[in-house]
């Protein structure tokens, strides 16, 4: 795979000199043109082999291009801060807006590959992260950003050359470190485990480009070429490329079983059972989250369900059993601005708690497949791989010791419509009820289809959804805060 990187091309300073000038003024043209409209974000990643001039690259396409519109990541060791949430997380609040370039030095396969030079992960584990990398950087191109991946080469003996050349001269010998000698007598494994990776994720969406980085004339033309034709491609695309739906049509039920009319909503609590399980399991939760082992572990909760189902009320009987030093409560409205130039699942990412906290989201990033899905917010294609996307979210959140728990307040059309018109009728609930409250009323069998679909794509083993009958509001208020305190019980075993 990297024998053509090898093969010692060079560029004479004759040529050089005579094509920067040139490519500098189209590159800023395309630069210009990607801050005008604004359709999409560019992704780069420098990867590469120690010596090979990843800093000097970042370092050139900073001076070739406008910084202004440029954020460029050394992402090196993870903080405290970045060690206690999902690996990816870093990555996420790091991407680019639209109309923007990033550049990561450094990134999501950086310490997978170190990790299996080092032995301290198998293949099998490379395999199953390089899998995730995959999926994730379709997802980024599914949602429109361009990803542009370089791989500076440099052969055993060029390496060893450069390093021996930069530890000479007084200006470049800080660059050397003792880690990069380590490396060295490590080479032919990195290159092995390198060539593995490149070839389960070089992909259509985001192909490798290996440049060889011995002559640095060549590597900077190479570059500057590469991010040009890409950008300008793509801008002079009339629309940008057609998403496939990698996932089976969502088919009819033969047997007519609806999962939400299995739940028998008249459940109820009397006012006495009611004020006793209050105090006991709110109790259970605020010691649960006082034990030692809770700052170890991180707790999401996600509160879905049908209008005026009572997901308010249920929230504020959890968080009254809580330190308001260690939990959030993030209401999800309609994107901004900001948000909408962004990923998707990028405004929830950016919200994900530090060890031993608690967050709680009222309306969740299941908004995708349930309103935006029945109100055409968005394309068939944009829910239709939501599915799997969300679930690669939770799956990254499980693995990082978080309980993960989603909650649908179910409610019958009659009680949401007694409900709606009490909210009329009383002066401080009238604000709950909206225009948009009535009209989703009469696309209630949509909103259940889209909810069966829903629950049957994403309740996981690690993430289950718990249907929770909210009929009786008593009831649905015990079933949640027993349900919280008999998974964190668990998980702190």
């Amino acid at each position: 795979m990297f024998e053509s990187a090898e093969l010692g091309h060079k560029i004479d300073k004759a040529t050089y000199d005579k094509e920067v000038p040139v490519l500098r003024e189209a590159l800023l043209e395309a630069q210009l043109d990607l801050a005008k409209t604004a359709n999409f974000q560019v992704v780069i990643l420098i990867g590469g082999v120690d010596g090979a001039g990843r800093g000097e690259t970042v370092n050139l396409i900073n001076e070739w291009m406008d910084p202004r519109h440029i954020q460029s990541h050394g992402m090196g060791i993870p903080s405290d801060e970045e060690l206690e949430r999902p690996i990816m997380w870093r990555f996420w609040r790091a991407l680019p807006p639209k109309g923007k370039i990033g550049i990561f030095l450094g990134s999501w396969y950086t310490w997978d590959i170190l990790n299996r030079v080092f032995n301290r992960i198998k293949n099998a584990e490379l395999d199953q992260s390089m899998d995730r990398n995959v999926r994730f950087e379709k997802m980024l191109n599914d949602e429109g950003a361009l990803v542009i991946k370089f791989w500076l080469h440099l052969s055993k003996d060029k390496q060893e050359k450069r390093l021996k050349a930069m530890e000479k001269n007084p200006k470049t010998r800080w660059r050397v470190t003792e880690r990069d000698w380590i490396h060295f007598k490590m080479y032919d494994k990195f290159r092995k485990v390198a060539e593995r990776v490149m070839r389960q994720t070089s992909t259509a969406e985001a192909p490798w480009m290996i440049v060889e980085g011995e002559d640095e004339r060549y590597r900077s033309l190479t570059v500057g070429k590469v991010i040009l034709e890409a950008i300008r491609k793509r801008l002079d695309a009339a629309e940008l490329p057609p998403h496939e739906v990698h996932a089976p049509p969502l088919l009819p039920s033969i047997d007519k079983l609806h999962i939400l009319k299995t739940l028998d909503l008249n459940q109820k609590l009397t006012k006495k059972k009611y004020d006793l399980d209050l105090e006991k399991y709110q109790g259970k939760l605020n010691l649960l989250t006082r034990n030692p082992k809770f700052k170890e572990m991180t707790v999401i909760a996600v509160f879905e369900g049908n209008d005026a189902a009572g997901k308010g009320g249920s929230i504020r009987r959890v968080t009254s059993a809580l330190d308001a030093r260690y939990y959030q409560v993030i209401p999800i409205a309609a994107p901004t601005e900001e948000e909408r130039a962004q990923p998707y699942l990028w405004r929830f990412w950016r919200h994900i708690p530090r060890k031993g906290r608690v967050t709680i989201f009222d309306r969740s990033w299941y908004g995708r497949v349930l309103v935006e899905r029945v109100e055409g917010y968005c394309s068939n294609v944009d829910w239709m791989r939501a599915y799997s996307e969300i679930n690669d979210f939770e799956e990254q959140l499980v693995r990082n010791n978080t309980v993960v728990l989603k909650f649908w307040l179910s409610i019958s059309k009659e009680e949401q419509l007694r409900r709606f018109e009490e909210r009329q009728k009383t002066g401080f609930k009238r604000f709950k009820i909206t225009d948009e409250d009535w009209r989703n009323r009469e696309k209630w069998e949509e909103y259940e289809t889209a909810v069966c679909d829903m629950v049957d794509r994403t309740s996981s083993e690690m993430s289950p959804w718990v249907l929770v009958e909210a009929n009786d509001k008593n009831f649905a208020r015990i079933k949640i805060l027993k349900t919280l305190c008999e998974k964190i019980e668990v998980a702190l075993k």
